[in-house]
């Protein structure tokens, strides 16, 4: 049996029809019922149930984006700095090995040689460059919080997509925004990165962290052109002129783009779509809920 946190979010929603459609028992732990915040009260939970591994999927994101954020600040900070730290010790002590669901978002632009951040490289969006949106600087002080636990996956996310229309969709929020930010980025397509990171375990890869993105970057005003091709939406997209226009008139907070490199992952026997035919795919059979 799995335990799963945050399986009523974007991400857990995924997970829950991975392990459904695999056919594995998992329970879906709710704070209503559990509250999974308090260390005792997840120890004792673990003891009793036994679960085979745990996935935490719970965070705070902000809706409808990371500007949210800046004023939750409290409620961002539990959910992506204190609450890994309060998992890692009720595993630890009840002996259950998990994964977290972490972000790329600690990362901005590119390495010096423009190929993409790897695990072993330092992240540099976070309060401690003194250059991040709040969202960012909470999680990479979740991935701190977390440094060198035992039996413990660290997943990196980025911007997620699908096929289905949905306001957390990368692909729907640049078919509805008014403007966009030319911007080149790593991402994810949802369900090959629940899968991916499930696998993880199954297969009994190392434990450690890794970059969970579709290999290649794509750049904002390729996506459009290849939504505009499909027919998804054939609008006239319009653009900021730069980042500065983009911070005065539609943003409270700095945004992370930056490009990944998921190496590791397929190194150890995970692949995934490459980035490009992944967001075709998606398009070719774009459906609304």
């Amino acid at each position: 049996m799995i335990y799963l946190l945050g399986g009523s979010g974007y991400v857990g929603h995924a997970y829950q029809a991975l392990l459904t459609r695999k056919g594995i028992p998992f329970r879906n732990l709710r704070r209503a019922e559990i509250d999974y915040s308090h260390p005792a009260t997840l120890r004792d939970a673990l003891r009793r149930d036994r679960p085979e591994f745990l996935i935490n999927a719970a965070g705070y994101t902000g809706k409808p984006n990371v500007d949210a954020c800046e004023l939750h600040r409290y409620e961002c900070l539990q959910g992506n700095a204190v609450l890994p730290g309060v998992i890692a010790d009720a595993c630890a002590e009840a002996g259950i090995p998990w994964g977290h669901v972490s972000s790329g978002c600690i990362f901005t632009g590119a390495r010096p040689d423009g190929s993409g951040f790897r695990e072993t490289d330092t992240p540099n969006f976070t309060f401690r460059t003194n250059n991040c949106s709040f969202y960012s600087g909470t999680k990479a002080l979740g991935e701190e919080v977390l440094a060198d636990k035992p039996d413990l996956y660290v997943w990196r996310l980025r911007i997620p997509f699908n096929e289905v229309d949905n306001p957390r969709n990368y692909l729907t929020k640049l078919i509805r925004y008014a403007r966009l930010l030319e911007a080149a980025n790593s991402i994810s397509q949802l369900e090959e990165f629940v899968a991916a990171t499930f696998a993880c375990w199954e297969k009994r890869i190392p434990f450690g962290t890794y970059n969970v993105t579709n290999p290649g970057h794509v750049t904002t005003r390729e996506v459009v052109a290849m939504i505009k091709h499909s027919g998804v939406c054939t609008k006239e997209f319009d653009f900021f002129q730069n980042e500065d226009e983009f911070m005065h008139v539609a943003a409270k907070t700095p945004r992370s783009n930056c490009v990944m490199d998921s190496a590791k992952l397929a190194a150890a026997g995970i692949t995934m779509t490459e980035v490009h035919e992944a967001v075709g795919q998606a398009l070719k059979r774009w459906t609304k809920p």
